[in-house]
């Protein structure tokens, strides 16, 4: 259908103000605004959120006369969808929907296309009745497609080909490949490559492939959660587990002792790399694939999470010239991704920025970044000694894991540069105490670093969610958590999100407003994406003399606190007040560790 002919935009136009959907002012504005930049009328209603792709979708479906499904949260049988293979659905972007009596209802981009409806019918054996859907309607539909995979063709193909041909099956020689060379027609491959796109489409960071007596489980976790897609059976494993070694380099008849590789794979217009790790356990070999999207967007503090007092002591931390900038937390929190966004924030043309990373996780324009190398002697603090060699102005470490690079990060932020780096500790009050149990001397502690960071990540509501009052234990848990941070009366609330970066109800109110999301396939639980929660303070004078009289790390953070740090247990609270997560996931991640 041509949506942008001249009556049908008319049709479209009439119908968004009829409807009450535009007023008349609002569809002013977007003729002028499509006749200065020479864009079409319609995508200026949508670039500029006059309405969004969904609404345009459905007008246009009706200017058309053609039928129009919200697919957006819908929810598919199985075995409707088994109609139709994956792969031709995603050609036509056309998926079934259910029967309609002798009919199958199929949603497509574009309805009006009849030799494609021609062929979808065919192919499902039905006469078909089509319907317009959203671009996003149908992608959330071809997310529910369940993983296929020939066991059968998998046990065939290992019965009759010997190790030497499953080998040279693969250019093992290369260790970037297309997902179009991982494929080729091997059941095993196929298998792999299934796994690999579920992972990649639903912006899994992890793929867990667990042996158990009876079968083989395939998880990815999703959004910090691990979730399980799928179980193949027993006699599959040495198979899968043969490909993965040949595409990371490893030992294929190698079982008794961990190894780790990687590959990389271009997936969709994406480049992923995966890092592998392999480990016997009593049933087999455990296989953990991490995956690193390397177009991510580097996001802006912001963005991230970064609020009030933690957003201005981080920011202050990066107008000084020297000193040390540091981040704790679990395997998985963000580290990374906080020390990518404040290089993005210091990053100008006059300064050199040089980082030293394991893995490289994003690619910046405008950085000098080292790939760690422990093979041929390229350790963190090796490449730090040869970084100060080349007249940095800016030094990113990815992990300070030992003494040695501990007390090369120390000397460079003495001598006029400054340097990021992470610590694995529970909270930002543990990083002190952390470098004094490595050994560093308390004076260069308390003269060198400015800003210490921890940071959790916490799943954040999907966009579809309902408003609903918090229940007597969950308000007697916000009274507690951040009740003393709460504005008391209304003259208050201005100043008090003014410091603290939120908009923040009233102190002991009988109840509070919050938020849960609506469980969908494309939001399991109600959630989508994640956010982070933080807390951050100053090595002010009084923390100083903390860290001389090597105090612990609960003496540290009730200074913190009374300095006016935010815990991130306090954060998460606040982000859950403001509508971005919930408490129960806060309770979650935090566990209580930082009341």
């Amino acid at each position: 259908m041509n949506i942008l002919s001249e009556d049908i935009q008319q049709k479209i136009e009439e119908s968004l103000v009829n409807d009450g959907v535009l007023n008349s002012d609002q569809v002013s504005e977007a003729h002028q605004k499509s006749e200065s930049s020479g864009q079409p009328f319609l995508s200026v209603l949508v670039e500029e959120h006059y309405i969004d792709n969904e609404q345009l979708t459905k007008y246009s479906a009706l200017a058309n006369d053609l039928p129009y499904v919200n697919l957006k949260d819908a929810y598919i049988d199985q075995k409707y969808l088994d109609l139709l293979p994956k792969d031709i659905a995603e050609h036509y972007m056309a998926v079934p929907l259910g029967e309609m009596g002798n009919r199958m209802a199929i949603a497509m981009l574009d309805a009006s296309n009849l030799q494609a409806i021609d062929f979808l019918s065919n192919k499902i054996g039905k006469p078909l009745k089509a319907y317009v859907a959203s671009e996003e309607g149908i992608i959330n539909v071809l997310k529910q497609y369940k993983i296929k995979i020939d066991d059968q063709g998998i046990r065939d193909s290992e019965d009759n080909t010997d190790q030497n041909v499953l080998e040279s099956s693969l250019d093992v020689g290369s260790n970037k490949q297309s997902i179009q060379d991982i494929v080729q027609d091997s059941p095993v491959s196929k298998a792999l490559n299934s796994i690999l796109e579920y992972a990649v489409t639903n912006l899994a960071s992890d793929i867990h492939i667990e042996p158990y007596e009876t079968d083989l489980k395939i998880r990815v976790r999703v959004d910090g959660v691990l979730r399980e897609i799928m179980k193949l059976p027993k006699s599959v494993e040495p198979a899968i587990v043969s490909r993965i070694k040949i595409l990371s380099n490893l030992k294929i008849d190698e079982h008794r002792i961990p190894q780790d590789g990687e590959f990389s794979i271009n997936l969709k217009n994406r480049n992923v790399d995966l890092r592998i790790s392999i480990s016997p356990v009593v049933w087999g070999e455990q296989i953990v694939m991490r995956l690193l999207d390397k177009t991510a967007i580097i996001l802006k503090l912001e963005d991230m999470g970064y609020r009030g007092r933690s957003l201005n002591y981080v920011r202050q931390g990066l107008k000084a010239s020297n000193g040390m900038i540091l981040t704790s937390g679990p395997t998985g929190s963000g580290k990374s991704t906080s020390m990518y966004a404040m290089l993005q924030e210091v990053k100008n043309d006059t300064v050199n920025i040089v980082t030293l990373e394991d893995p490289v996780e994003y690619k910046m324009d405008g950085v000098n970044q080292i790939q760690v190398n422990n093979d041929v002697g390229l350790t963190f603090s090796s490449g730090l000694r040869s970084i100060l060699r080349q007249d940095p102005d800016i030094v990113m470490v990815g992990e300070i894991r030992d003494k040695e690079t501990a007390e090369l990060a120390i000397q460079a932020a003495l001598t006029g540069h400054l340097v990021f780096s992470t610590l694995h500790t529970n909270s930002a009050a543990g990083i002190l105490p952390r470098l004094l149990d490595m050994g560093i001397e308390p004076f260069l502690i308390a003269s060198t670093i400015r800003v210490v960071i921890g940071q959790r990540l916490v799943r954040r509501v999907s966009e579809e969610n309902i408003k609903y009052s918090s229940s007597p234990t969950e308000t007697a848990a916000i009274i507690k958590t951040v009740g003393r941070l709460l504005p008391k009366n209304q003259a208050d609330i201005a100043r008090y999100e003014k410091v603290l970066g939120y908009n923040l109800p009233l102190a002991n109110q009988k109840e509070y407003q919050l938020v849960k999301g609506k469980d969908s396939p494309g939001s399991p639980g109600g959630y989508k994406g994640r956010i982070g929660i933080f807390e951050a303070f100053e090595i002010t004078p009084n923390i100083q003399n903390l860290i001389l009289k090597r105090s612990t790390s609960d003496q540290i953070e009730q200074m913190a606190r009374k300095e006016g740090m935010v815990t991130m247990r306090e954060d998460g609270y606040f982000k859950a007040l403001s509508g971005l997560t919930t408490i129960s996931e806060i309770d979650r991640v935090s566990s209580g560790d930082f009341d």
